[in-house]
């Protein structure tokens, strides 16, 4: 509402003496009272149009913002059933548009928004509950995974075979014919500290169906076996069928999504990753996820190429070349060789400070990495052709510093001190608060703890603390720590756990159906204001398996507004009350349905 004068100046009429207020002052005076009028008009404006909404709305608890969350029910059609096995970020059909060096195009490349689908993804036909562990470990439906190319192509390393409605694992490999046990005895000799608690974290690169990390669960290795979507279909989808921790994922011109210095061991059996070339950038990236101390084991070619050249389509002097440069490009890293025979090599990350001093200088190949380039950076980073030096405080992540497993479990890292408000209190509180919540969860969700729940996921951790509550339960977690929160990760690896940095405004690298527990603590609360959460939540059921559980504890108002959306993603919930029966926070239990396509093309 605005007022003017006709002439540029108001009179007003005080008795019968007439005087004119300069108009500068006047006008002042009016836009101040008008601005007044206006916010009276608007706030009410705003309280009669809103109380219609407010009141089909859940009430939001004291102190929440409003989430973007559409609170009426909308149920979502099924995708088609040629999108049984889709993974949004790593999809062949967009391959095309992305580049071949490198492998670029096997990258995480995620569909825009516009793109992205609306829709529930099926099972295959034929799909039924997984095996239960430890029995998957040897064996799957064949109609959750219904491939035959690996069944045809690798039949002759053993790696699985179809027997009526099942594949088999045999435990075959490319260099371990005669069984992984045997290969991992054989490792083991040559590694005595996979024997005593020493090393207790592990990658597989280039993992097959993950028959070496599986192995390694019996003997208290945990180990994140790492795969592409490519030609061999499933890899991934493989061993997380079998209750293999594993993810999707390739070193090629980004950072692969852990922090520096988090593994314990890294391994590669004929993963066929060039190693040497590009300067040997795939090397530095296997140097900056490998604490200092940490082993790098090798098998395949060039290693043994005296006796096993003629298998591989070369020459002896191309072997021979190849190993002589792999072993200067691991000299000039400063990893030194520790232990070699037949088949295997190994090398280990050093923690001499002498030899690092050396890459500090002018002409050394490869160059030390500039101090600018943040270690831990490792969501879309990319690829650095340097050397990650660990600096005079990083002697904390030598392997032999760290308590041996179990005990570093329950030990406070000492990188928990580089978290914004981390101490070694505030650790044994959050592990002490866990303790008691998965006392609490396991009440409302009794199959915790038992053979129906073996991959788990904490969406959104902290210290791990989930994860370690459970740890005697037979089931495995993967970590996540958003890209958004504070860097938690590196404790979370030096306490023993696994885990990755990921951004729920994306999808997550796996594929559907391979997880049968999902908890969510505050993420909706947390990230509301950056992603769609009904995208998250349709995430969330394209990962899950059928007849798998959600846990998601959030504010009254997020619970509410998660069950409605969860209804029409064929999700039965149920609202709880916290262990403390908190006013403003509530646990939803969900479970989710199986259903089978009806055919129906849903775009």
């Amino acid at each position: 509402m605005k007022s003017r004068s006709k002439d540029g100046k108001l009179v007003f009429q005080h008795g019968t003496n007439p005087r004119v207020v300069p108009m500068a002052v006047m006008l002042v005076v009016l836009c101040g009272f008008s601005f007044y009028l206006g916010g009276i008009f608007c706030s009410k404006k705003i309280k009669f149009e809103d109380l219609g909404s407010i009141r089909k709305a859940v009430q939001p608890s004291k102190g929440t913002a409003i989430s973007p969350l559409q609170i009426k029910y909308s149920a979502f059609s099924e995708c088609s059933i040629d999108y049984q096995d889709y993974t949004p970020c790593t999809d062949p059909r967009r391959w095309k548009k992305y580049g071949l060096h490198r492998l670029t195009f096997m990258e995480r490349h995620c569909p825009p928004i516009f793109e992205k689908k609306e829709c529930l993804v099926p099972p295959p036909n034929g799909y039924k509950p997984p095996i239960r562990w430890p029995k998957s470990r040897d064996e799957c439906w064949y109609r959750n995974v219904p491939y035959d190319w690996i069944n045809k192509q690798k039949s002759n390393q053993n790696w699985l075979r179809k027997e009526g409605e099942k594949f088999l694992f045999p435990g075959g490999g490319t260099m371990f014919p005669k069984g992984v046990s045997a290969y991992v005895d054989l490792m083991q000799d040559l590694i005595p500290e996979m024997q005593d608690g020493t090393i207790r974290t592990a990658i597989d690169t280039g993992c097959g169906v993950a028959s070496w990390g599986g192995d390694l669960l019996d003997r208290g290795i945990l180990t994140v076996s790492l795969a592409p979507r490519d030609n061999h279909e499933a890899q991934v989808q493989f061993a997380l069928e079998r209750g293999i921790p594993a993810i999707l994922g390739i070193i090629s011109t980004q950072r692969l999504p852990f922090p520096s210095s988090a593994f314990d061991m890294a391994h590669c059996s004929r993963c066929l990753i060039p190693w040497t070339e590009f300067g040997g950038i795939y090397l530095l990236e296997i140097h900056r996820i490998l604490r200092p101390g940490g082993f790098w084991v090798l098998s395949g070619p060039p290693i043994n190429y005296e006796n096993r050249w003629r298998g591989w389509n070369t020459t002896i002097e191309e072997q021979r070349t190849e190993y002589e440069k792999l072993q200067e490009l691991l000299t000039s890293m400063c990893f030194k060789l520790y232990r070699k025979e037949d088949d295997i090599a190994v090398w280990r990350k050093t923690s001499d400070n002498s030899c690092y001093n050396k890459i500090a200088l002018p002409d050394a190949y490869p160059p030390k990495c500039d101090d600018s380039l943040e270690p831990d950076s490792a969501w879309y980073s990319p690829l650095r052709p340097c050397v990650v030096v660990p600096g005079p405080k990083d002697k904390r992540l030598v392997l032999e510093s760290l308590p041996k497993w179990p005990q570093r479990l329950h030990v406070a890292p000492e990188r928990i001190v580089d978290v914004h408000g981390g101490s070694a209190s505030a650790f044994k509180h959050d592990d002490n608060k866990w303790k008691v919540r998965i006392k609490h969860y396991k009440k409302l969700l009794p199959t915790i703890g038992t053979d129906k729940i073996r991959n788990v996921m904490d969406m959104n951790t902290i210290y791990g603390g989930f994860a370690a509550a459970v740890i005697d339960d037979p089931l495995w977690v993967m970590n996540v720590v958003s890209s958004y929160a504070a860097n938690t990760l590196p404790v979370i690896y030096d306490r023993g756990l696994i885990g990755t940095y990921h951004d729920w405004c994306e999808a997550f690298s796996t594929y559907p159906r391979t997880y049968d527990l999902l908890h969510v603590d505050g993420l909706f609360t947390a990230e509301s204001h950056r992603c769609d959460m009904k995208f998250v939540l349709l995430e969330m059921d394209r990962i899950l398996r059928p007849t798998g559980y959600a846990i998601i504890r959030e504010s009254g108002y997020f619970a509410d507004a998660t069950a409605t959306i969860a209804k029409g993603m064929r999700w039965g919930c149920r609202k709880e009350e916290t262990e403390y029966a908190m006013e403003k926070e509530k646990i939803l239990i969900c479970q989710k349905k199986l259903w089978y396509s009806s055919n129906q093309t849903s775009s």
